[in-house]
């Protein structure tokens, strides 16, 4: 179990599922459905929503590639982390929304596969977060052209090795959305 003290609660994180971002990922619409139904499962559930969004030049606040796809709307009560890096917790408010929550471990979806689900993902274990990675609810685009893997490869490549993660006191894991435990019981 996580290794900070005091934090028994999960959060669903869903990263960077901005128009900007998915629109043309690799199996889009599949993995914007499955992050759907783990958002109605979290709040059936009462898991915390923590959303998590990305700005840079391309993703200009209040552009449209900015805002989080239309079939996912966050809940009033649910914190919309905002970021400029690729690791979550770099320079933003989210370690304070997790304490505030009492979370030590974050079940992540989103994109992109190979930059921020990455880069958050490693940044949450290094921190002392449990933290599971849902398999079929992550993307990236291709970037098959600039001399990186096909998207399908990137994606089955870092839940292969995300499910194969091990440290100290810490659990980490790659699951089907279907067979995430969200409570982490």
């Amino acid at each position: 179990m996580t290794t900070l003290a005091g934090r028994p609660r999960s959060a669903l994180v869903v990263i960077d599922v901005q128009h900007g971002v998915v629109d043309a990922a690799y199996g889009r619409d599949p993995v914007v459905a499955a992050i759907a139904r783990l958002v109605d499962r979290a709040r059936a559930e009462q898991v915390a929503v923590i959303w998590v969004r990305h700005r840079d030049e391309q993703l200009v606040p209040g552009t449209q590639a900015w805002q989080i796809v239309d079939e996912l709307v966050p809940d009033d009560a649910e914190p919309v982390v905002e970021k400029r890096y690729g690791d979550a917790f770099e320079d933003t408010d989210l370690e304070a929304v997790l304490a505030e929550r009492r979370v030590g471990r974050l079940v992540v979806a989103g994109a992109q596969t190979d930059a921020c689900i990455r880069s958050t993902l490693h940044g949450a274990f290094t921190r002392g977060y449990d933290a599971v990675l849902v398999t079929d609810a992550h993307t990236t685009e291709d970037l098959s052209a600039w001399g990186a893997p096909p998207p399908e490869q990137v994606i089955a490549h870092t839940n292969l090795y995300w499910g194969l993660q091990q440290a100290p006191g810490r659990t980490a894991g790659a699951v089907p959305a279907d067979e995430v435990d969200l409570l982490g019981a």
